[in-house]
């Protein structure tokens, strides 16, 4: 029988936080020896918490303000690097969306779970540890060259059965599933645009708990729900 895939993404979907971005302005700053660049970085970061500005995410903010004020694209990469060295440290804190490692425990009965990231492989394992994820995102792919490289991952899961993509940024993780006919959850301040047509949306990935959970459960017609796989608010 056909088995449905969620495949997620992982900065701003699950690994929530500025702590890794504020890494990257602050390693970028000190190469430049700009003492405001982290400034900056941070309202623009409020910017685009209110959805505004024309960033594309948190780190692309960071990048357009640094090369504003002069920054050489050729230290954003080692910059960028370094960061992910701290990830998840005290200089790079992350936090998961309230609930994270039961939700997952639960949608891994009714559904293959995938891990589906641009960024490296650096210090997302230790992430995944923390917010209690590690056990139920067996299946990972890093540095994937999204848009493009998302369309082999989320092709050979639609071999399988029905796929639901789930990510932050529209153009990128969820566009290019949208084409190859799966379907779509936005999450993060572009998540209400209503030039966007995901199949569902909200706030943060913890609201579609409910949805999510409710899609694995019926996306195959016929599919028998596993026993004891209640909904992961309680509910059946």
């Amino acid at each position: 029988m056909p088995e449905p895939t969620v495949v997620l993404d992982f900065d701003g979907t699950i690994a929530l936080g500025h702590g890794p971005v504020l890494a990257y302005a602050r390693h970028v700053a000190a190469a430049t020896h700009d003492p405001g660049l982290v400034e900056a970085v941070e309202q623009a970061l409020t910017r685009l918490g209110e959805g505004q500005g024309a960033y594309r995410d948190a780190y692309d903010a960071v990048r357009q303000v640094a090369t504003s004020r002069g920054a050489p694209e050729a230290l954003h990469g080692p910059a960028y690097l370094a960061s992910r060295e701290e990830l998840g440290t005290p200089d790079a804190p992350v936090h998961g969306p309230v609930g994270l490692e039961r939700f997952l425990a639960q949608l891994g009965r009714r559904a293959g779970l995938v891990l589906a990231t641009n960024a490296p492989e650096t210090g997302v394992d230790r992430v995944l540890t923390q917010l209690g994820a590690a056990d139920h995102l067996t299946e990972r792919h890093f540095s994937i060259g999204k848009p493009d490289g998302l369309v082999t991952v989320i092709s050979r899961h639609l071999s399988r059965g029905p796929v639901l993509a789930v990510g932050d940024i529209w153009a990128y993780d969820l566009a290019p599933a949208a084409e190859v006919g799966a379907d779509t959850a936005l999450v993060g301040p572009t998540a209400y645009s209503p030039d966007l047509a995901p199949t569902m949306r909200g706030a943060t990935l913890a609201d579609l708990y409910g949805a999510i959970t409710s899609w694995a459960a019926t996306a195959v017609p016929g599919r028998t729900t596993p026993a004891g796989a209640a909904h992961p608010h309680g509910k059946a």
